[in-house]
Parts: C-alpha cells; sequence; structure tokens
C-alpha cells in the first residue's frame, strides 16, 4: 500500500536510509550467548528455506550460526556435535524454526529513534509491509502524539468526538449490566494480563475491559468483558483481542467468559454484525425540537457510511437517509 504524503508538523524527524517495512531477525549465538540481529528485508523466511540457506555469523565471536557448524557444546558427546550427525540437524532445523517461524518472532528498526525493537515494540498498521507495523516503536509514537495532539484542528477533534459518540449511541441498549463482584470471582480477583493481585475496593486500580472493542461496535457484557489493572486496559485501548493478548491468552478468556475463541483470534478487526442498525438510527433522531436537525442527519449518514452498514437498514431507512 502507498503511504499517503504527511507533512511533519512536530520537528520529530525521522532518520533517512531506514526502510519502512524490513525486518530482522533476533538469536542469541549458541557459542558466547550474545544477542545478534540480521536484517532480512520485506520478504519473511520460512524456517525450512532459513535452515538450508542462511548463515549467520555472530558479530560478538564469530561463531557461524549454519547447518554445517559443528555445535560448541563441550558438554555434550563429540559424536553428538558433529555437524553430519542427526543430533546437530535436528538443533539447527529448531534453531532455525525458532527464529523464523512467528510472525511475533521478527523484530523492526525504528524510523525516528534507530533501535532494533522486537515486534511487539510497535503498533499495527494494516497492509504496512510484512509484518504490518508501524514506522516508529511505541515509544516514539508516544513523543510523536504528545507533540501532535495538541495541534489537532478543531475538526479533527470535532469529527473524533462524533465517532465516539456514534458508538455509544449504536451500543445504547445493548450493553449488559455487569456484576462486579461476580467478575472478580470469574478472574480470580487478578488482572487478567498481569496476574496482579486486585481489590474490588480499590476502584482506582481496575478496569472493566471490552474484549472485542466498542470502537468496532461491541457492547459490554458478560462474555466480553474482562478484569484488567488500570496500566493493562491504559495498555489494551482499542486494540484487537489477537493484537493485545497471546494465543494461550485467548483461549484462556474464552473458557472464562464463553466469547467466540473465533471471534478473538481473527488477526483483522470485524465490525459487529448483530447491531441493530435501525434502532440507532430512531435514537439518533430522537431529537430536542430546537437541534440543528439537518446537522444531526448529516453526522448519521456519515457514521453509518463509514462503518459500511448502509445494507444493514431497512428499506424504510434507507429512503428516509437518502441513500
Amino acid at each position: 500500500m502507498t503511504r499517503r504524503k504527511t507533512n511533519n508538523i512536530t520537528g520529530i524527524l525521522r532518520i533517512e536510509g531506514i526502510p519502512y517495512h524490513d525486518a530482522w531477525i533476533s538469536y542469541i549465538c549458541v557459542k558466547c550467548k550474545e544477542l545478534n540481529l540480521e536484517k532480512i528485508g520485506q520478504s519473511l523466511l520460512k524456517p525450512e528455506d532459513a535452515y538450508e540457506n542462511c548463515i549467520w555469523e555472530c558479530s560478538n565471536c564469530g561463531y557461524v550460526h549454519c547447518k554445517q557448524s559443528d555445535l560448541p557444546f563441550d558438554n555434550w558427546p563429540k559424536a553428538f556435535t558433529d555437524s553430519n550427525s542427526i543430533t546437530t540437524e535436528r538443533f539447527w532445523k529448531a534453531f532455525f524454526r525458532i527464529a523464523t517461524e512467528h510472525i511475533e518472532s521478527y523484530w523492526k528498526q525504528c524510523n525516528c529513534c534507530g533501535r532494533v525493537l522486537p515486534f511487539s515494540a510497535f503498533s499495527k498498521h494494516s497492509n504496512w509491509g510484512p509484518l504490518e507495523r508501524q514506522m516508529e516503536c511505541r515509544g516514539c509514537k508516544g513523543a510523536i502524539n504528545a507533540e501532535l495532539n495538541p495541534k489537532r484542528t478543531k475538526q479533527q477533534l470535532y469529527e473524533s468526538s462524533i465517532r465516539r459518540r456514534a458508538a455509544e449511541l449504536l451500543l445504547e441498549g445493548e450493553n449488559e449490566a455487569i456484576v462486579i463482584e461476580e467478575l472478580f470471582e470469574r478472574f480470580d480477583n487478578k488482572c487478567f494480563k498481569t496476574k496482579k493481585q486486585l481489590k474490588i475496593s480499590n476502584r482506582n486500580t481496575w478496569a472493566i475491559d471490552h474484549i472485542l472493542p466498542s470502537k468496532y461496535l461491541y457492547p459490554l457484557t458478560v462474555q466480553n468483558a474482562a478484569l484488567l489493572s488500570k496500566d493493562a486496559n491504559e495498555s489494551k485501548r482499542d486494540k484487537w483481542p489477537s493484537e493485545f493478548y497471546t494465543n494461550n491468552e485467548l483461549i484462556d478468556l474464552a473458557k472464562i467468559t464463553g466469547a467466540n475463541l473465533d471471534l478473538l483470534a481473527s488477526k483483522k478487526p470485524k465490525i459487529n454484525p448483530n447491531i441493530d442498525v435501525d434502532a440507532c438510527v430512531s435514537r439518533f433522531l430522537s431529537v430536542r425540537e430546537r437541534s440543528n436537525l439537518k446537522k444531526r442527519l448529516s453526522e448519521l449518514k456519515k457514521l453509518i457510511l463509514s462503518y459500511n452498514l448502509v445494507e444493514n437498514l431497512s428499506p424504510e431507512n434507507k429512503k428516509l437517509l437518502g441513500f
């Protein structure tokens, strides 16, 4: 996807020469135990190809990591460390699999601070390179936003508030009452993400997480509520579950709440298909007599279009709104 042209108004400049998309792999040298990084480029490696073709030389001790190398393990029998042995073959196959099998194993170079950091240090950017991660790490992104957010125009702030209000209206009447005592009991009085013990009486330390975010029009229900510490909830924000939770956590979450694991594990966010859009229209058009009806209609049409919900409207409401 071609990146749209932007104007830098923060003064935080990007480092020239750092490719937007290049992926890196990391490994611990089997001889000196130092961390090494290798630039892979824009095509992720398959474990079998890495085993057959890669030759990675440790930047610290010079030991070469490849299938032709003997293993430098003095505590192993000599017959096991020979490059021609079945034990060494199996070791190297697993070594390269660990480094390349999962997308989360890859690293990326930040375009702002220049550091090469793990996959998790970058926020998601759909269809943006092989890793689908942003150019800048989350640390630099936080600094950029701290400078950028106060400079957002009134129109941008207004549109953002409209989107939030729209989601709230779409979900109005859909949210369930959450019994806090039962929530704590389900999650064993612990933050689901950090396993930190929480006290129900200390309200400033915990939060109820929309597992499937309200941003994608999922109401708060027993099946869609997780107990998180305040810090974990701020980190989760409106991330899709598979972007924030590990696979094992997703499985446990589905078991605890009864949520649909297939939906939780989806790599891409999905708009809730069960929202009653006609009910939303009725709520949105319940306006005071002195309200600006034309402006309200414009807002409603924009949000329905932005969520691709036109086809969910009844024929009567399509005609009413001019779709």
